[in-house]
């Protein structure tokens, strides 16, 4: 595998990396004040730090890394990732009603954070391919198969959660390869035929009233719906600059369950307020965009598919993490990417983060010129 120069590394996108120090910092702040409320020895933050260590060493590396020679690896890192999933079934340790999880040495991590890459590599190099063709039924199905695997895995955990983010993940990557609107009809009437088979023959009974308690939290206000309404007091709560950090009321005080990973967009929202919620926004804007950006400049349409990738998982993400703590959607359990505790889905963020970086270290002059009017 070619690998760039360490000086080479200078080459890469700053305002993706500045964007990307201000969300971690963001997500440091919140678990530190999370931990004030537990009177813990900062457990959590010294296991984010390690976390953080390893993946931006693995950020650089990658960043170095030809993303070229990447494209040979995507099919075996996909295959790699279903057998994970198939051995945690059978491996794993169950945590929040999920067989989902590996724990070694005080520390787990989820397959499914793997997997989400894995996916994203084997759909970039997929549509890689077939970029000079019209998106056609085939290419429809076919990529859908290669979510339905996972997909079918994690709902045996069952992980409600990471199916979607991988479906989601999927859905927006069809719609930047050319699905065509009839194609996407036809989607959307399978979508609607899955949820009901779903829900008759899948879905477990928590995770249904999770659904039931979404449309109505009132039905359940003291155990299911109970994490998102204290979510809603705790946003509404911070008002313009927030009540400072660690002197918010819902995580101090522990109504908040969950606060560090499911709800930490409602810690932020409560302790910085306003202000914080739009800084944050701000830094994802940016992000997003440069992902984006990337996309467009990229030297080939494999480069420009990993970057494509990149933004849907992080946007997906983004979207159903947020839509939770404001009850728009149910809570699954998905974490804000770069922000919320979690060693492994911090470490592949940044794994996601190294492949947009190759890429743009490999823009020609010229490229990098026209990237100012993006």
């Amino acid at each position: 595998m070619a690998f760039a120069s360490l000086t080479a590394l200078r080459k890469g996108d700053v305002l993706l990396m500045i964007a990307a120090a201000v969300l971690i910092t963001f997500g440091f702040a919140a678990i530190f004040s999370v931990e004030l409320s537990r009177g813990s020895a900062n457990v959590f933050l010294q296991k984010q730090a390690i976390a953080l260590g390893i993946g931006l060493v693995a950020c650089a590396l990658i960043a170095a890394a030809n993303y070229h020679a990447i494209r040979h690896y995507a099919r075996g890192f996909y295959v790699a990732g279903a057998v994970m999933l198939v051995l945690v079934l059978f491996f794993g340790r169950t945590l929040n009603g999920s067989t989902g999880w590996f724990v070694v040495g005080g520390f787990a991590f989820q397959p499914v954070e793997l997997m989400k890459v894995a996916l994203m590599m084997m759909l970039a190099l997929y549509f890689s391919e077939r970029a000079k063709r019209r998106f056609g039924w085939r290419d429809l199905f076919v990529s859908g198969g290669f979510v339905a695997v996972p997909v079918g895995l994690l709902m045996l955990q069952p992980d409600l959660g990471g199916a979607a983010l991988l479906v989601g993940t999927w859905a927006v990557m069809v719609l930047f390869a050319g699905i065509r609107p009839s194609q996407v009809f036809v989607l959307l009437g399978s979508v609607a035929l899955i949820a009901v088979i779903g829900w008759v023959f899948v879905f477990q009974s928590y995770q249904k009233d999770r659904i039931l308690t979404f449309l109505d939290p009132s039905r359940d206000p003291l155990f299911r719906g109970y994490n998102v309404t204290q979510a809603k007091i705790a946003i509404g709560s911070g008002g313009f600059w927030g009540r400072g950090l660690g002197d918010g009321s819902q995580s101090q005080l522990r109504f908040l369950p969950e606060s560090q990973t499911d709800f930490v967009f409602a810690v932020i929202a409560e302790e910085l307020g306003f202000v914080g919620v739009l800084l944050l926004f701000l830094a994802f804007v940016v992000l997003l965009w440069r992902m984006l950006a990337m996309s467009r400049m990229a030297r080939d349409t494999f480069g420009a598919y990993l970057c494509i990738g990149t933004f849907s998982v992080m946007l997906i993400e983004l979207t159903v993490h947020i839509g939770a703590n404001l009850s728009l959607m149910p809570a699954t359990g998905v974490a804000l990417p770069l922000v919320s505790y979690g060693g492994s889905a911090l470490l592949l963020s940044l794994v996601l983060l190294g492949l947009v970086q190759s890429v743009a270290i490999r823009l020609r002059p010229g490229d990098r010129f026209h990237d100012i009017l993006l």
